[in-house]
């Protein structure tokens, strides 16, 4: 099969189309046959090792998994003899989280992981978008236990966390604020937000307003700011979380506040993919992408993502 490899961190010019090993599914797994994917923003960090200590999980040197890509949307072609939840052709997508490898044109997934039926109503390069940053966004406005009629933030709503983060807030009967830059202000306001502050032109930690939660989904709001535009038990969330620093600030403000910070990895369920799957056939959650690329084009995808301004997701077609 095609698959991009990749055997030391770098540029995205480390990425390389090559054929491989097609996988044989085990006994409690389904293969899948991708037709798309996606490239996140965790993709970008793992391939750079970024930051370094990613390393102790990955590889010191190299990496130990060489096929990247988290996000997939394909048909099952082949079972395992023990799978009872899924049959050879169901269209399905979902995610590989930890065993990466969706930038391949097949791959194997237990039957009980992140994995669900396809929304009918969702082409397979709108069912790549939908994943990442929708469970992600799901976790955290779970963790902050957001409730109708509370303010919220979203600091980075254009991007693939930030546009399900809009829409999801809605859903919940938020009163949704998104930040972005001023090419993408419309976009953020026809995703539902009820206002939207370009952050070109306006500071928001400086207008005296204060929310119930600030959900910071790119890693770039400033931090003891944000914590000052709380309420008094808000939550302030955080995506990027992965430095030393913010995690010990974050853990102090919760020890010594009536606020809390929450940051690091989504944990994401199959039974999340179930829940999304209801939203996007009532119309409520829909995907957002800004380019499309062929696999053999993963390197300028990388190029593009890594420059840290696209529009919900870039997607991959297999």
């Amino acid at each position: 099969m095609k698959a991009v490899i990749y055997t030391k961190y770098g540029s995205p010019e480390v990425l390389h189309l090559k054929e491989v090993e097609k996988p044989t599914p085990k006994a409690n797994e389904v293969l899948i046959r991708i037709y798309a994917t996606s490239v996140t923003s965790g993709d970008v960090r793992m391939r750079k090792a970024d930051p370094w200590f990613v390393r102790l999980m990955l590889g010191l040197t190299r990496p130990k998994i060489t096929i990247l890509g988290v996000v997939l949307a394909g048909d099952v072609e082949a079972i395992g003899k023990d799978v009872t939840l899924f049959k050879e052709g169901d269209p399905v997508y979902g995610m590989t989280i930890k065993h990466f490898g969706a930038y391949a044109e097949y791959k194997c997934l237990p039957e009980d992981g992140i994995l669900a039926l396809k929304p009918v109503s969702l082409t397979y390069k709108e069912a790549a978008a939908m994943p990442f940053g929708d469970t992600t966004a799901l976790h955290f406005l779970r963790k902050a236990k957001l409730k109708a009629g509370q303010k919220i933030l979203i600091y980075g709503a254009s991007g693939a966390v930030g546009t399900s983060a809009v829409q999801l807030s809605k859903y919940f009967g938020a009163e949704v604020t998104g930040v972005c830059s001023t090419a993408n202000v419309a976009m953020v306001k026809s995703l539902g937000a009820d206002k939207v502050i370009d952050y070109t032109k306006e500071d928001f930690s400086k207008n005296g307003e204060v929310f119930d939660i600030i959900f910071d989904t790119v890693g770039r709001s400033p931090f003891s700011a944000s914590v000052k535009s709380l309420k008094k038990n808000g939550y302030y969330l955080r995506v990027v979380h992965m430095a030393l620093s913010p995690v010990i600030r974050g853990l102090w403000i919760s020890l010594t506040s009536g606020k809390k910070v929450i940051g690091g990895v989504a944990n994401v369920k199959a039974e999340n993919l179930v829940f999304l799957n209801n939203l996007i056939e009532a119309v409520q959650l829909k995907p957002v992408i800004d380019r499309t690329y062929p696999l053999e084009e993963i390197v300028e995808a990388h190029q593009y993502v890594e420059q840290g301004h696209k529009k919900g997701n870039v997607v991959i077609t297999i």
